[in-house]
Order: structure tokens, then C-alpha cells, then sequence
């Protein structure tokens, strides 16, 4: 797989940013929308909570702000990508049909389209972290390995549902509302120690959770990915599989997507 991607991998960024800039060629602002949307989210919700609900920081000494975005900043990246590459196979449909060209890479180029708008926003939470005085630490060189981690998962995703989707296109309405319930039941909008110590493990069975406090780790709780051993064994554990099933499903209805685009 990392052989293919290195070989073809300046035809990969030129399909990846070739998708990135016309998403947004027909309107008068460009790519401003790329990132307008997400940035009033967080604004909206961190408003709400923290003046409207009066909440107060889940943890001590960090702003509201930061602690929200940090958790958001992950998730937009995971839904976003996880929503593009579902419809990469239909999006691409012309490639798809072209015996020549390997069709495995067109999650890869909308995962990369959307990691575009990813660093950005990674930048703007160095941004947050300066202007809240929270100290920038080592810490966040770590936010490449969680990269990774998130890269896997959805393109381990991907591959299902980008296969499915050809087959039965209604998945694509089931994967957006799976994605809003997705927000509310990862811990992002609420601390995960307001659940009862005994149903956490409950709330860690979802691998996004794992990312989420992954870069929280990176700006202000100051923990290394290894020092959760078990954490981490069972989100690699889990996107391995996926990623094994997803081949698997994949590889195994690839003959037929020519056929029913």
C-alpha cells in the first residue's frame, strides 16, 4: 500500500489539490468557505456554553475555548473526510471506470483534499493556545501521530463505505446521520469524567475518543500517546481490522463498480 502511494504520489497531490481548489472555484470567496463554516461552529457553541449555560472548564486553568476546539478541530477532519471519501468512488465515477488507473487511491487524494483545511485549523490551535496563555509544550509534536491515527481510521473506514455506497446509495444519508450522533456521543461538547467510572470504558470504545484526547494531550493535558498502553493497543487493534475488512469488502466488489455507475 505505502509502495503504491509513493509511487504515485505526484499524481496523487495533483488530484488532491485539484479537488481542494475547484470545491470552492464557482464561488465569489473561494476557499474562504472551507474554513468560515467550521470557525462560526466553534464560536456558536463555545458562546452557548460557556456565556448562555454558563459552563465552566473542564479542566483547571485551560480556557473553555481551547479545551472545545481541541476536541472539534479532530472530529470536523474526521467527518469531513469521512463523508468525502464515501463519495469518492461516485465523485471519481469516470477513473473508476478507466481499467488502468488504481481506484484504491481515491480515498487517499480526498482524505489529503480535506487534510488541507486540517493543518490550517491545527494552526489556529496554536493560535487559541498563544492568545489563552496556555504554554505551547513538546507535547505537540505528537499531533503528527495522531494524524496518523486519524489518516488510518478513515480511509480503514472509507473503503467499506465508498464500496457500499455503489450498491446501495442511501448509505451516504445513514453515514451523515451516523456522523451527528457521532459529535454528541464523543466526548467533545462534554467531559468524559461526567460519566460514571464504571461506564467510561463504555464511552472509550469509540477510536475517535481516542484522537480526541490525543490532542488534548498535545496542548494542555501533557501526556505521551504510550503512557495509555491499552488505549492505544485497542485503537490500533480496531483500525487494523477495519482496515483488514475494508480491503477484504473492497477487493472483493471492485469488479462490479464499473458496472453499476
Amino acid at each position: 500500500m505505502f509502495k503504491m502511494i509513493y509511487k504515485n504520489k505526484e499524481m496523487i497531490w495533483d488530484l488532491a489539490y485539484n479537488d481542494f481548489s475547484t470545491k470552492y472555484a464557482g464561488s465569489s470567496f473561494g476557499i474562504f468557505w472551507a474554513f468560515i463554516q467550521p470557525v462560526i461552529t466553534i464560536l456558536v457553541y463555545w458562546c452557548v456554553f460557556q456565556f448562555g449555560l454558563k459552563s465552566t472548564p473542564p479542566v483547571e486553568d485551560v480556557a473553555y475555548i481551547l479545551w472545545f476546539a481541541t476536541g472539534m478541530v479532530p472530529w470536523f477532519f474526521f467527518s469531513d473526510a469521512v463523508n468525502a471519501v464515501t463519495n469518492c468512488l461516485l465523485e471519481y465515477s469516470y477513473l473508476v471506470k478507466k481499467v488502468v488507473f488504481n481506484i484504491e487511491l481515491l480515498p487517499i487524494v480526498k482524505i489529503i483534499s480535506t487534510l488541507i483545511v486540517h493543518v490550517a485549523f491545527i494552526v489556529l490551535l496554536f493560535i487559541i493556545s498563544f492568545i489563552t496563555g496556555n504554554r505551547i509544550s513538546f507535547y505537540s509534536i505528537q499531533l503528527i501521530y495522531y494524524l496518523v491515527c486519524m489518516i488510518a481510521l478513515v480511509y480503514a473506514i472509507g473503503l467499506v463505505t465508498s464500496a457500499l455506497i455503489l450498491f446501495f446509495r442511501d448509505l451516504g444519508q445513514i453515514v451523515s446521520i451516523i456522523l451527528q450522533i457521532g459529535v454528541w456521543a464523543t466526548p467533545i461538547i462534554w467531559p468524559y469524567t461526567t460519566v460514571p467510572e464504571k461506564f467510561r470504558w463504555i464511552v472509550k470504545l469509540n477510536p475517535v475518543f481516542y484522537v480526541v484526547e490525543g490532542y488534548r494531550n498535545c496542548f494542555f493535558q501533557e501526556k505521551w500517546f504510550f503512557e495509555k498502553p491499552v488505549l492505544t493497543s485497542y485503537f490500533w487493534v480496531v483500525a487494523i481490522i477495519c482496515l483488514f475488512v475494508g480491503k477484504m469488502v473492497f477487493q472483493k466488489m471492485k469488479p462490479q463498480f464499473a458496472d453499476v455507475l
